[in-house]
Order: structure tokens, then sequence, then C-alpha cells
């Protein structure tokens, strides 16, 4: 087993986000990105998540989200 065949089955979850331009939700403000992790479980990221929102609460255009991300099982071209 290669390294890569013992990640395919591994996750990480990161927190990603910031200050949307407005309340649609599709630009975020230049300088307000945040991104949070990465975390070894779902708990783990969605604990971080809360303690940030609870702290932006008052931002109307402020959101977080939990992603999860797998590795990339593509072999790259040579």
């Amino acid at each position: 087993m290669t390294m890569s065949d013992s990640n395919i089955n591994r996750e990480i979850w990161v927190v990603w986000g910031g200050i949307f331009r407005d309340t649609s939700f599709q630009e975020l403000e230049a300088g307000t990105e945040e991104l949070h992790g990465p975390f070894h479980s779902i708990e783990e990221a969605e604990k971080v998540w809360l303690e940030r929102m609870r702290r932006m609460v008052d931002i109307a255009s402020h959101r977080l989200f939990v992603m999860r991300a797998t590795p990339d099982t593509r072999k790259a071209a040579v």
C-alpha cells in the first residue's frame, strides 16, 4: 500500500467564510476571509464554527461554513 492509498478514506474538515458584501452570500469582502483547521472530526470543526459565529452574531453578512475535504485520488499527469 502506498502513502496515497492510505489516504483514500481520510477526510479533514475546515471552517471557511467571512463577511460577505451582502446577504446574498455570493462575494466576500476583501480582507475578511477566515479559514480555520484542518480538523480531524466534524465535531471539532463545528465547535470552532459555533465559537466564531457567536462572536460575530451582530454582523448579518458574516457567514462561516463547515466543509469536508477528501484527498484527490486522481493521478497527476506526467
